[in-house]
């Protein structure tokens, strides 16, 4: 008799290790209104744990809403994670122009000074596709993350700079794991609830 092997969770690809600038990719039964089918962005990472931002949950608010003196900023304010949920926290692709930013990945740049910001914004320097603005952010405590990924809780993967900055965050989950290939393919039809299918 021959036995099927219907492990559709091990991929064959060996997998990345989690790192500034990567991506975590939430594995596809991950629940809660913050990671479940999220891409989180990983701006630090060390000893001391890591902090990143989820590049897909909108808040279905605008930052003008809840920055004052902030003009014409056409694009949305998401849920970075629910950490600090009533903190205000931003990447851009500005580089240096604002002091105090750090620098993630390739063009991809965390905080800095927020008046700055908002003076390229309201002059028109800035826009949504080079600032994302998030409340709140996600946050792993020494080893945390470590333990989640070895549940298989997330997938590492390296970052696609269109992605970040990206209005349709609709599909955004799905289609960076089908990229992946592998069983990642699979997943990424798997129905968001087994039971009702």
């Amino acid at each position: 008799m021959y036995k099927m092997n219907f492990d559709i969770f091990r991929p064959k690809k060996k997998p990345l290790k989690p790192d500034k600038g990567r991506i975590l990719i939430a594995e596809p039964f991950l629940q809660g209104p913050y990671f479940s089918r999220s891409i989180v962005l990983i701006t630090e990472y060390g000893k001391e744990g890591a902090v990143g931002f989820v590049l897909n949950k909108s808040s279905d608010m605008y930052p003008d809403e809840v920055i004052d003196d902030l003009y014409n900023f056409r694009g949305e304010l998401y849920l970075g994670g629910p950490v600090a949920s009533d903190t205000l926290h931003f990447i851009h692709t500005l580089g240096y122009l604002v002091p105090g930013a750090m620098h993630v990945a390739g063009n991809i740049f965390w905080g800095g000074d927020f008046e700055v910001i908002k003076d390229l914004i309201n002059s028109g320097r800035a826009n949504s596709q080079s600032v994302k603005f998030f409340a709140g952010y996600s946050g792993w405590s020494p080893g945390q993350l470590e333990t989640e990924l070895a549940e298989k809780s997330w997938v590492v993967s390296k970052i696609d700079e269109n992605l970040v900055f990206s209005s349709n965050t609709k599909n955004i989950w799905k289609e960076t794991l089908s990229k992946l290939g592998d069983v990642y393919k699979t997943w990424c039809n798997f129905p968001v609830n087994p039971a009702s299918n």
